[in-house]
């Protein structure tokens, strides 16, 4: 029964492995003839090697073997580990292309090979990329291209100072009406607008009123001869009193002591201003909305257009001796003093050296007050300081011409920083006065540091 069992089963391993075996092999055949077909050349001779390897595999299987001889079974072991061997080994075909891959950017089509004049081409289907080289703007073209950006837009050049001075009309009426017995002068405007300086937008304006003193009534003292010690400013004292008393000068309301009050002007035209005057019958009349503003303790108005907002301040001005003084006294306790203004001096001395050599000064002006106008941190470094900085480098830069600008632009920021680390800008028309007493300290390391790390790469102010 023990040997019936066996040939049985031997009869079966027989018949049913060999049939299944010869089935993979007809299937293989199949598959080798076709993949070429189907997988190409590099795949079909993948196919075939591993092929091979399993026919082998199969073929050791099913011949016979001895079954007392150990080195027939160690030898087929060796063969099967060299058959896996050369599957693992045969070369992987190409990955298939991921969805990812699609997105990925293409190389650009080869160009046509163009034949170099020298005898040497590039290699057939290489592909010739042209490279345009990449422009970098110095900073001389920058500063140009950064002024024609800084451009007053054409509708406000002509739509502000007509405003204005329609503005102006009406409270030169109203002053003459409400009081008949001052004699203020003749209201006219004033700021970089009018003088071509203003940048970016006309967004303000000054109403100079002229206050018409008897010279023979009043005279002048330096603020650097009294408590305040500031050259900046000045007294204005009645003399005479003796032989003229109070009362003979129509000025002599606003006296406090013997002194002309800036501070009582100011407040008898702020309550004018705010309280007396109708600005919305002629803000109505110019068709723009026009209002006081209350809280300020300059003299000011606010105007909305439909096309502009704009910002009146009034000054009274007095001129004596040469000297052009406002009504701006410094906070504080002391009322009686008068600022001392050069900026019509600024702006003649600078359009006068430009004249003379065709220079760029007022150019390089205008850039550095959109810098100051457009950062926050350099607001009160505008105007005048900048002004009076610019005349300084004049009497010793003598090259102002256009295509000096950018060594001015540099030379100006280091004047900057060297002034602001001293605390100091003298005046150009009066050396004892220095332009930045007015700032605190902490305004005055901040702007430092801005500058400072503009000397290295200017361009940062240009963005």
């Amino acid at each position: 029964m023990a040997m019936f069992w066996q040939q049985r089963g031997r009869r079966q391993e027989s018949g049913g492995l060999g049939s299944v075996l010869d089935g993979l092999g007809s299937v293989f055949d199949v598959l080798l003839a076709n993949a070429r077909l189907v997988l190409g050349v590099s795949g079909a001779a993948v196919l075939a090697i591993a092929t091979l390897a399993v026919k082998r595999l199969i073929d050791r299987a099913t011949s016979p073997r001895d079954e007392g001889d150990p080195k027939a079974e160690q030898k087929s072991l060796e063969d099967s580990w060299q058959d896996l061997a050369l599957i693992k080994t045969t070369p992987k075909p190409a990955k298939k292309q991921r969805r990812e891959d699609l997105s990925a950017p293409l190389l650009s089509p080869a160009q046509p090979v163009v034949a170099d004049p020298r005898g040497s081409s590039a290699p057939l289907g290489a592909p010739q990329v042209q490279s345009s080289p990449v422009r970098c703007l110095t900073l001389q073209e920058k500063l140009l291209s950064h002024s024609s950006q800084l451009a007053v837009p054409e509708f406000q050049v002509s739509l502000v100072p007509q405003l204005a001075r329609s503005i102006c009309s009406q409270l030169q009426n109203f002053l003459r009406s409400k009081f008949p017995e001052l004699p203020f002068g003749r209201l006219s405007l004033s700021g970089a607008l009018l003088d071509g300086l203003e940048v970016l937008a006309a967004d303000h304006v000054h109403l100079m009123l002229p206050l018409v003193l008897d010279a023979g009534l009043w005279s002048l003292i330096s603020g650097e001869d009294t408590v305040v010690r500031n050259p900046q400013y000045w007294m204005i004292k009645r003399i005479d009193l003796g032989y003229f008393p109070r009362g003979c000068s129509p000025w002599d309301r606003f006296m406090v002591g013997r002194y002309l009050s800036s501070s009582v002007l100011n407040e008898t035209l702020h309550k004018l201003l705010v309280a007396s005057i109708n600005w919305p019958a002629i803000g109505g009349l110019l068709g723009c909305a026009i209002h006081p503003v209350v809280a300020s303790r300059e003299l000011k108005l606010e105007v909305k257009h439909d096309q502009v907002d704009l910002s009146i301040t009034l000054l009274p001005v007095v001129e004596m001796e040469d000297k052009v003084l406002l009504a701006v006294p410094p906070e504080g306790l002391v009322e009686n003093l008068w600022l001392e203004s050069f900026y019509r001096a600024e702006v003649s001395r600078l359009k006068e050296l430009d004249a003379a050599d065709s220079g760029a000064r007022q150019l390089c002006l205008r850039i550095l007050n959109g810098v100051c106008k457009s950062q926050p941190r350099l607001h009160k470094l505008g105007g005048s300081p900048l002004s009076h900085l610019i005349l300084h480098l004049s009497d010793t830069a003598s090259d102002w011409a256009e295509e000096s600008l950018a060594d001015r632009f540099q030379q100006v920021l280091e004047e900057l920083v060297a002034s602001l680390e001293k605390g100091v800008l003298p005046s150009y028309f009066n050396p004892k006065i220095n332009l930045f007493s007015g700032l605190l300290e902490e305004e005055i390391d901040e702007m430092g540091f801005v500058l400072y790390r503009a000397i290295t790469e200017p361009e940062v102010l240009l963005k």
